[in-house]
């Protein structure tokens, strides 16, 4: 198979193009806003579909671009609004606890945002689009590839997790853990972890994942 793909990288760019193309449409479509009782569930579908394209670009042999050195592309698209909006519309499930490597000897987990993960994920996704749209194929596919090794793979398998934690939770009716001091801004220690967390997000949570207990 990956024999295959290595004598056809047309049809291969394509069916990673295509799916790329969906993620980034239907992220867009997701914080506009329209739905946002569907939004976590149709986040993890999509999440769960890119991962499928950066299997396939992972289990790939190596990919050499044409050129030497990365033609320039100009400015990157802004994310900030598209950032924002997903932050506003998860919150207060947008920021979660992650630990970057798991083969790395033991590390205290980290705030991470949901929100902030897929707008970094589209960025990198939309530079490797713009070689793709400017007939660059072999530039394209090389960009996510490196970038799925060195980036948006681990960042999308980390945003997977909490997505598909916070449709558990619901789906099982398991009230979440409290995680109340995971905050983005800070950079905190195991032991100050630990005592951070378990106090207020848990009542911010239940709201939106209907789990408010009502008294």
């Amino acid at each position: 198979m990956l024999h295959a793909m290595a004598h056809d990288p047309g049809d291969f760019a394509v069916q990673i193009a295509d799916q790329v193309e969906s993620f980034i449409v239907a992220v867009t479509e997701v914080a506009k806003g329209d739905e946002p009782d569907s939004a976590v569930p149709f986040l993890l579908l999509e999440v769960s579909q890119l991962l499928l394209a950066g299997g396939r670009l992972g289990a790939h042999e190596d990919i050499v671009p044409d050129e030497r050195y990365e033609p320039d592309l100009g400015p990157e698209p802004d994310v900030d609004e598209l950032r924002e909006r997903l932050a506003a519309m998860l919150d207060p499930v947008d920021v979660y606890s992650e630990v970057f490597d798991p083969y790395e000897p033991r590390k205290a987990p980290v705030a991470c945002r949901i929100s902030d993960d897929l707008a970094d994920v589209i960025t990198d996704l939309r530079h490797g689009m713009a070689h793709y749209r400017a007939g660059r194929t072999v530039e394209a596919l090389w960009w996510w590839q490196f970038s799925y090794f060195s980036n948006w793979g681990s960042t999308t398998s980390a945003c997977l997790r909490a997505l598909q934690s916070l449709v558990a939770h619901v789906r099982l009716d398991q009230p979440l853990q409290e995680l109340d001091g995971l905050d983005t801004d800070q950079d905190l220690g195991e032991d100050e972890l630990a005592e951070e967390a378990g106090r207020v997000m848990a009542e911010e949570l239940a709201g939106p994942l209907g789990l408010q207990d009502d008294k």
